[in-house]
């Protein structure tokens, strides 16, 4: 690498988050290089410590309009505990302040890993899936999960009574990513559903990442797909890029 110039990794990361072409002096890393990397580390833990503001991402979720959305914990009494117990992060305190009815799409923001990434990105992301899905699926109205993993979703949507659950989630931070939001979709949901049975969308943060109409795309697409085939999952694949890719051949063509 010391032979190389140094405007060539320039270049190359203005097209990565990668942490690429770093250098050295002597056998170290160049102090910048250094201080960067615990900048980026001290920002990955407190995107994980972050509390979320619950009150401001309610505020945000009531003006999309499909409902007064309703706040659940789960069993984990504390941040600290959800990160010892992942298993207490799977299962809700109390589901009675859930709206029950029968709804083909149930809408979860969850904090995750990251709520920094849920307040970052959640509210965004929730307008365009319900641009995306709204004159098509009938949505419960939306839930705000605390102290949340993925599987608890699967309990809220049978509270909700919803065929599909949508769950955005706040993604582990890493040292290029802080704020990166997750979307797991699972068809017919229920308590004990494996990892294997729901379709995962990642690295969801615009600009950098994957941008909120393409995410709300991909999931129309998925839904879709699962609602055909009866179950998501491993069986289910996303072939929304393939039917874009055979449009513009056609297109071409013509």
């Amino acid at each position: 690498m010391s032979g190389i110039e140094p405007s060539f990794w320039e270049e190359l990361r203005r097209s990565t988050q990668a942490r690429i072409g770093l250098g050295r002096t002597g056998d170290s890393l160049p102090t910048r290089r250094v201080l960067e990397f615990r900048s980026a580390h001290a920002a990955a833990r407190d995107a994980v410590h972050m509390p979320l503001d619950v009150r401001a991402l309610a505020a945000q979720v009531r003006e999309i309009g499909i409902g007064e959305p309703a706040v659940v914990t789960s069993q984990a009494s504390s941040r600290a505990e959800y990160l010892r117990r992942p298993d207490l992060g799977r299962v809700p305190r109390d589901l009675s302040s859930i709206t029950t009815g029968e709804f083909d799409v149930g809408l979860v923001l969850a904090d995750g890993l990251s709520p920094r990434a849920l307040m970052d990105h959640g509210a965004g992301l929730l307008a365009a899936l319900v641009s995306e899905l709204s004159e098509q699926y009938s949505l419960a109205p939306p839930v705000i999960a605390t102290e949340a993993r993925v599987a608890l979703g699967d309990h809220l949507a049978r509270a909700m009574g919803a065929r599909t659950v949508v769950v955005m989630i706040g993604e582990r931070p890493g040292l290029s990513v802080a704020d990166s939001l997750g979307i797991y979709l699972t068809h017919l949901p229920a308590p004990g559903t494996p990892d294997s049975g729901r379709n995962c969308i990642s690295n969801i943060h615009p600009p950098d990442g994957l941008d909120y109409a393409r995410s709300a795309h991909i999931v129309a697409r998925l839904i879709s797909g699962a609602r055909e085939l009866g179950a998501s999952g491993v069986a289910l694949k996303d072939t929304s890029r393939a039917a874009e890719v055979e449009a513009e051949d056609t297109l071409t063509i013509d």
